[in-house]
């Protein structure tokens, strides 16, 4: 088993988070996650942060110290650091340097899996790397003129261009890459819209059992294992949106789309590059926000949740939320439904038809299932009737076409005289 890379977690606690010592908790996860073994923490209380080190002058020598002894091969801050912050630690610290945007995107890389993935992570990371190509390169430290002239450039900044120039030619590479992706998922999109029937979309913190909830629907209503997702005890085990047909059998239908999870100080640049996989969330009907019951700081991942829709700018969806893993709360007498949520525990598949249910009651209310019969000759009325109801069954028989669909009360009155008994 390799063996994981030994890290000091660093912290600047300045007042602005709710909840610091959660965060640094977080970041220790993170670092997990990503492959690495926490063997130190250290923190300071500081009104803001240093422009030039982000933590003081004297915390730096404790923090090189402090690495010293532990053996930390590699130093990760809780923030995003700027270009001459990471310079000027990298100089001091003489270790590796990173930030949680950088630890977060590593993750990334590590968990893409499909061809939009890892074009999504590739064009995020590359984003991030570019402004801070100049203390990422110790050799410019080291550059040097000719004859003392200013106006030669030395190797360090020579290189330091060449490498930018790469960057900025793959970064456009990758947009085009992306466009054809994204109309590729437009096109499948139009093609489940065409359907008529609703889309719902899982949301939430990662890790908070968005895919489990998702596989144990495909196994209850008879889908094959191909269908499944990847589901891990992990956070980010999800990058890629998965879409799946959840047909129950009473004729209510829904897509179901699986997508990633959110994180406390999620990089903008990853929101930004994953913003067509999240369009999913943006055209359903339904939104099933899904919670970690039994994490105490539940509360805050629903208002990290909130603050990521909206910068989506998609936060007026409507929403049910999922109290999941109810069941490490030795909470009893699961599953429990209300109006707008359910305490559940999709591991155990416990609450999964009353999820369901739930669901469809959202979607179909106030419509009902009816049957029509229309003649030949009045073509365009079955057309328009296929497109604003969900057809549950289609038939050309002799004297019209027969449609058995979901409609609400407005399409009853309108097509009433070609009501018929179901058949």
């Amino acid at each position: 088993m390799e063996e994981m890379i030994r890290v000091l977690l660093v912290g600047a606690d300045t007042g602005e988070e709710d909840d610091f010592d959660r965060s640094m908790l977080e970041l220790k996860s993170l670092a997990e996650a990503c492959g690495k073994r926490a063997v130190g923490i250290v923190t300071q209380r500081m009104e803001s942060v240093n422009k030039a080190f982000y933590i003081g002058t004297g915390k730096v020598a404790e923090v090189r110290e402090y690495a010293d002894e532990c053996g930390a091969e590699e130093i990760i801050f809780d923030n995003t650091l700027s270009p001459s912050q990471i310079r000027n630690l990298t100089q001091e610290l003489d270790l590796p340097i990173m930030d949680r945007t950088g630890l977060i995107l590593d993750i990334f890389a590590l968990r893409a899996r499909t061809g939009e993935a890892r074009l999504q992570v590739e064009m995020a990371r590359l984003q991030y790397l570019l402004p801070r190509l100049v203390g990422m390169r110790t050799s410019l430290g080291r550059q040097g003129g000719t004859g003392g002239s200013m106006s030669n450039k030395g190797s360090g900044e020579k290189q330091l261009e060449l490498d930018r120039r790469k960057i900025e030619h793959r970064i456009s590479e990758l947009k085009k890459e992306l466009e054809v992706v994204e109309r590729t998922r437009d096109t499948q999109r139009k093609k489940r819209n065409a359907s008529r029937i609703p889309q719902v979309a899982l949301v939430g913190y990662t890790n908070a059992g968005k895919s489990t909830i998702l596989n144990r629907m495909l196994t209850e209503y008879g889908k094959v294992p191909d269908k499944q997702v990847l589901e891990q005890d992990m956070l980010f085990a999800t990058l890629e949106t998965s879409v799946r047909n959840i047909d129950p059998g009473d004729g209510r239908p829904f897509f179901l789309s699986d997508t990633v999870g959110f994180i406390h100080k999620l990089p903008h640049g990853l929101v930004k590059a994953f913003r067509s996989t999240l369009d999913e969330v943006r055209y359903a009907q339904l939104l099933v926000q899904v919670v970690d019951f039994s994490d105490e700081d539940y509360r805050h991942q629903m208002e990290v949740t909130r603050e990521t829709l909206k910068e989506l700018k998609i936060g007026d969806i409507s929403q049910i939320i999922v109290y999941n893993k109810a069941d490490k709360c030795q909470m009893d007498l699961l599953p429990r439904v209300s109006e707008n949520s359910i305490h559940m525990a999709a591991g155990a598949g416990i609450g999964i038809r009353e999820l369901t249910e739930l669901i469809q009651k959202k979607l179909y209310e106030g419509q009902q299932e009816r049957a029509f019969l229309i003649p030949y000759e009045q073509g365009g009325i079955a057309s328009r009737l296929m497109e604003q109801a969900v057809v549950l069954e289609q038939e050309y028989r002799e004297d019209g076409i027969y449609l058995k669909v979901h409609c609400d009360n407005q399409d009853t009155a309108r097509y009433e005289k070609y009501l018929v008994e179901d058949m």
